[in-house]
């Protein structure tokens, strides 16, 4: 029986390009988990959108005396080609700036109110006397009291991972004149957070499939007890506050963009026809996994759940895979200082499925990891085209070349052809039950590991020298060799779509690999059966490119 699955994935910022720290962090995980689900026959729904209401859109709409509708349509319709260049699979990748987001936004908003979790009350914020406004969060910085990292925001540290109030920001300053601002009484509306504390800690503590990173810092926030937040700010951009007397307000951000996943799944419901298909995702049963990076923790299972309780009848998370970050060359990935690999600028230059190889190879699921252009050329040279891109050539061209271009008749197969054949099946399999838990870089071990195989298995067997004198030895061989590589571009498929879907048409299939499900008939490639003459998966790299590509980083 099939399962339903809503894969909600974190809303970018829309004011500035997608880096891969971005792509590694959230929307490749999101992207393999959806697809392999697909391929199982799963009921999926993968949504996600710009966050087009955050003060980095503003920030930047300033710095460029442009509106915020012009950054966050520039990089709404970015956005949407890189995921189309790279393979990333929404059912619907929407915008915060919608009137459905709006609606919904407001609905949670006065639901939340009607039943006492909102609440009115006075508080103090950073006003700017130079620049004659109040600040929103991020219109101010300073040191976090916690680590003491400089740079902090008035939201969150990046550091530690805290989120923050202006008030607790050391050294504070207005980001836009640099001058420190003072503090003066404004009415906000709070969210009552702290009446959840205990009703989440008990459902956290039974989450033990969640990631200990995750679980550990969830529990340890809540532990530290919950306060209540202010969730409307004064600011002109953004959903406006749904009560009369208060049009000068917005809602604040992060109250808002977390009710996106609902929103979205009813903006992609209305627009499939079926008004309702949305509530098989958020009322019935249906698992829901959230993916964003870590920074992203706390208001995915915390605040987001706790709206959740409070509005009652919407499912709860059911699992937040959040990734720990991606270090570029060692250092940690910056947008202000360009130390970043650009998702647009390297789809320019380079094919998709060798970057989605390398960051999948190297996850940050536990702890942070690194990208270096060392490391991507090794791979890609190393296991990409030596060992799976030439374990296809060289099959296919001795097919070709020995026998018309079809499949052989391999006769009665001998132990280690069997062997290897109950070893493609046992992998796939565990690749399988690893994307299922998440684990998303032991499952592509598990298929490589499979492609390593089958080059071994051919080295044993060499066909290139029994056609010679045992010409059914190799006819079985190289049987064994497609049945095997038609079960790898089934194992890689979430990971190497645009490869998989090569290898699929070279073996003389129709469709495409995800058409086709998550399975595998040794038996499917008949005898007779004409297969393609092979071109190159993969295009060797040469060294020079590391020291170029470095140079590029670095200005």
């Amino acid at each position: 029986m099939s399962e339903r699955i809503l894969v909600a994935v974190a809303w970018p910022y829309a004011n500035g390009s997608a880096h891969i720290g971005h792509i590694a962090g959230t929307y490749l995980p999101a992207d393999i988990f959806a697809r392999y689900h697909r391929m199982k026959g799963n009921d999926v729904l993968m949504v996600s959108g710009s966050d087009a209401h955050g003060t980095p859109v503003t920030i930047s709409a300033e710095e460029r005396g442009v509106t915020p509708e012009d950054v966050f349509s520039q990089y709404q319709a970015e956005f949407l080609d890189d995921w189309k260049r790279l393979g990333i699979t929404f059912d619907l990748f929407t915008t915060t700036h919608t009137d459905n987001h709006t609606r919904v936004a407001q609905d949670m908003f006065l639901r939340l109110h009607e039943k006492g979790y909102i609440y009115k009350d006075a508080m103090v914020q950073p006003f700017c006397l130079t620049d004659n406004r109040y600040l929103a969060d991020r219109y101010v910085e300073g040191t976090c009291p916690h680590c003491k990292h400089g740079g902090a925001r008035g939201d969150q540290c990046d550091n530690c991972g805290r989120t923050l109030d202006p008030k607790d920001l050391i050294d504070l300053v207005c980001k836009i004149c640099g001058n420190p601002p003072e503090f003066r009484e404004t009415e906000h509306f709070f969210l009552r957070l702290s009446v959840f504390e205990e009703q989440l800690l008990e459902w956290v503590r039974k989450q033990d499939h969640w990631r200990s990173n995750v679980r550990n810092f969830t529990i340890g926030f809540l532990e530290g007890g919950l306060h209540d937040r202010a969730i409307t700010r004064d600011i002109s951009w953004g959903v406006p506050v749904p009560l009369e007397g208060y049009e000068g307000k917005r809602l604040y951000v992060w109250f808002e963009a977390v009710v996106g996943y609902l929103s979205a799944s009813i903006e992609w419901a209305e627009s499939s026809g079926n008004a309702d298909a949305w509530k098989d995702y958020w009322q019935g049963d249906c698992r829901a996994y959230y993916f964003m990076g870590k920074d992203n923790i706390p208001f995915h299972t915390i605040i987001w759940p706790a709206m959740l309780l409070g509005y009652e009848g919407l499912n709860l998370p059911y699992d937040v895979p959040a990734n720990e970050y991606l270090n570029l060359e060692g250092f940690k990935l910056s947008t202000s200082r360009n130390w970043a690999v650009w998702v647009p600028d390297y789809l320019d230059r380079y094919d998709p499925d060798p970057l989605r190889y390398v960051l999948s190879a190297n996850l940050p699921e536990t702890s942070d990891s690194d990208f270096s252009w060392r490391e991507y050329v090794r791979r890609n040279n190393d296991e990409l085209v030596a060992t799976f891109g030439n374990l296809v050539h060289r099959v296919l061209s001795m097919v070709n070349r020995n026998f018309d271009g079809k499949v052989p008749d391999p006769g009665e197969l001998d132990d280690v052809s069997r062997e290897l054949l109950d070893e493609a099946q046992a992998r796939l399999d565990t690749v399988g039950t690893e994307i299922e838990a998440v684990r998303l870089r032991q499952g592509l071990s598990a298929g490589m590991g499979l492609a390593q195989a089958a080059n071994r298995y051919l080295d044993q067997k060499a066909p290139w020298k029994a056609v010679k004198e045992d010409k059914a030895d190799a006819a079985r061989t190289l049987w064994v060799s497609l049945a095997v590589i038609n079960c790898l571009k089934t194992a890689l498929c979430p990971y190497l779509p645009f490869s998989s879907d090569k290898i699929h048409l070279m073996l003389g299939l129709e469709g495409s690999t995800q058409d086709a499900g998550w399975n595998w008939d040794r038996n499917q490639l008949a005898p007779g059966q004409p297969v393609e003459k092979p071109t190159p998966l993969f295009v060797k790299l040469d060294e020079e490119l590391i020291e170029a590509e470095a140079q590029r980083i670095s200005g």
